[in-house]
């Protein structure tokens, strides 16, 4: 209802006594206003449920239900509560006008009275009636657009993320890849030349059992025997470690997906090994964190989904890195003596469209009244300077809004939480990577 619609507006008038409805309602109408009428208040509660007004002009003194009655159970009604209420009555004590206010009414008109105050009133009721109408419709625009204020900027931050994390991933293998193939390359021709070496000395040994003085005195000085079986065991290691730096430009390349900007079949599996590969070092107990234990159960025959990898990568990696950060705050509050910090991985098939990953741990859990906000951007419950507030919010509108699946949250306090990821096998709508 706007400015030019007031005179249309409708108007409930309850009263007991039927001149005086006939009266107002004959005024009203002349004025163009669409009026109803209830000659008691339980007719009138009845009226307001069957379709609520535009206003109400409520006598107070009436048989049963009296028109404070009304009014209050009116304004205890969230449906209803908005509904202008003016008070028509011949009352005119001061005490039975505050009790008016008191109980919600927005004006009092005594009676007898005059019909251009009435109309007065009722314009002026509409009227600011009409203002709050148009300021909830603003303030609901206003949140809208913050709102999607907010998710621009969380988008903005995420393409910036994924930019960097790409030049990131694209400079190390560029810096990495060519001394680690020589390394690697060299070291089986290395380990055969210490073999040989150590064959040919051990060959002199036996041909020249009894050496000089001066060559066992070296020998001994150096700890020869020692150096033979040591050494190949340092090659080794070197095999060892270069191997596992292969892995972790492995896990790597596959965590950022770099150059996949668009939708592919993936295996859920090896996004998770890829995560557990890069953050392994957060998990065994050293000075700075409690040694964790991760206990995966993988459905068997899980199969590929078509999505934005790197993306998924990134929700994998922020569930995970979130229950570390939860364990990690509830190892340093009080706790049983047999707790063992865990995270528990789970995947499976829900129905032949879609798959999920569950990331369980059983920290300290998260309150009630902060599980509603926990999505939103910028709201965070850890400490300054632990987090902006971004990862779950990035990581449900990945979810959610990327690929049309799900991501619930589940968690009762001082047991823990777990957050369930519900992902589509195949697309249902394809929108560009942001």
């Amino acid at each position: 209802m706007n400015n030019q619609n007031l005179a249309s507006a409708d108007i409930l008038i309850v009263d007991d006594v039927p001149e005086n409805i006939r009266l107002l309602s004959t005024m009203l109408m002349d004025f163009g206003f669409r009026v109803r009428k209830s000659i008691n208040g339980k007719m009138a509660l009845m009226a307001v449920k069957a379709l609520k007004p535009d206003l109400i002009l409520l006598d107070i003194n009436m048989q049963g239900i009296n028109g404070y009655q009304v009014c209050e159970a009116l304004k205890n009604n969230p449906d209803t509560s908005e509904i202008p209420i003016i008070f028509v009555s011949a009352i005119n004590q001061i005490e039975d006008k505050i009790k008016a206010f008191q109980v919600g009414g927005v004006d009092y008109i005594t009676k007898p009275f005059q019909v251009e105050e009435v109309m007065a009133r009722i314009h002026n009721q509409l009227k600011i009636q009409n203002l709050q109408r148009d300021l909830q419709l603003q303030n609901q625009q206003l949140k809208a657009t913050q709102k999607q204020l907010a998710a621009t900027q969380v988008e903005l931050i995420q393409k910036e993320k994924m930019v960097a994390l790409n030049q990131l991933v694209a400079g190390i293998f560029h810096e990495l890849n060519n001394p680690i193939n020589f390394i690697s390359g060299n070291l089986d021709p290395a380990y055969q030349y210490v073999e040989d070496i150590i064959e040919l000395i051990n060959l002199y040994r036996q041909e020249y059992p009894h050496p000089s003085p001066q060559i066992l005195a070296r020998s001994e000085k150096l700890e020869l025997d020692f150096i033979l079986e040591d050494l190949q065991k340092l090659i080794r290691s070197l095999k060892t470690g270069i191997k596992r730096i292969d892995q972790i430009m492995l896990a790597l390349r596959i965590f950022s997906r770099t150059n996949e900007a668009e939708m592919k079949s993936i295996d859920l599996h090896e996004c998770l090994n890829s995560v557990l590969h890069l953050i392994r070092h957060r998990l065994p107990g050293n000075n700075h964190n409690i040694e964790i234990k991760v206990i995966q159960q993988k459905a068997e025959n899980l199969p590929f989904i078509t999505c934005y990898a790197g993306l998924i990568n990134q929700v994998i990696m922020n569930l995970i890195n979130n229950a570390i950060d939860s364990l990690q705050s509830a190892d340093s509050q009080a706790h049983e003596s047999d707790w063992v910090p865990t995270i528990w991985i789970t995947t499976e098939q829900v129905n032949p469209n879609r798959v999920a990953i569950r990331i369980r741990d059983n920290g300290m859990g998260i309150a009630p009244e902060l599980q509603s906000r926990l999505f939103d951007p910028f709201f965070t419950t850890k400490t300054v300077g632990q987090g902006m507030g971004l990862g779950l919010a990035t990581s449900y509108q990945i979810v959610v809004e990327k690929h049309n699946g799900q991501l619930i949250l589940s968690s009762i306090p001082g047991e823990g939480a777990e957050f369930r990821v519900e992902l589509p096998i195949a697309p249902i709508s394809q929108g560009s990577v942001t």
